[in-house]
């Protein structure tokens, strides 16, 4: 992944002032209002599939295993490429677009939930996601994630563990 670490840039929009007010008011909603997340039902009838075909050749050519996680990730990269609007933030008065992919991800440790940042997903292959997660977990679980590690995602996700209620 270390390649596509020099394609990375942002560019900057200036805001106009009726995108201001509505950027203030949604971040005073923010800070003042309770938060509601969703949680949208998909068929995993074809991913199921796809991994029980491959997941044993996956596991004998990489030694590690195939997991849902790599193709949630996948998704979400593509879906953030094609929506830049979603993967963007705001600075001051600009709204800063990212055409690159860093996602967070949710990993429980002994000590609580951390969410360390799987950079550049866009341009990874499915083995170098899962891989990826598996480095960020261990060592996450062993207390070795730099500080560094934790800041600047551009998407949060969670595995949907036992951490996450459905109601």
């Amino acid at each position: 992944t270390s390649s596509f670490a020099s394609l990375r840039s942002e560019s900057r929009v200036k805001m106009s002032r009726m995108r201001l007010r509505i950027s203030d008011r949604l971040k005073e909603a923010q800070n003042t209002a309770a938060m509601l997340t969703t949680f949208n039902e998909i068929d995993m009838t074809n991913i199921m599939a796809l991994r029980s075909k491959f997941k044993d050749d996956f596991l004998k050519k990489h030694q590690i295993k195939l997991g849902f996680m790599s193709a949630f990730l996948k998704a979400s990269a593509q879906g953030l490429s094609e929506m830049p609007e979603v993967n963007a933030f705001i600075d001051g008065k600009e709204i800063v677009y990212r055409d690159y992919v860093d996602i967070s991800v949710a990993v429980a440790t002994p000590k609580g939930l951390v969410v360390p940042v799987l950079r550049n997903v866009g341009g990874m292959s499915f083995f170098d996601i899962e891989k990826g997660l598996a480095d960020l977990g261990k060592k996450a679980r062993d207390g070795d994630l730099a500080i560094a590690v934790l800041d600047g995602g551009t998407f949060p996700v969670s595995n949907g563990g036992g951490f996450v209620s459905l109601f």
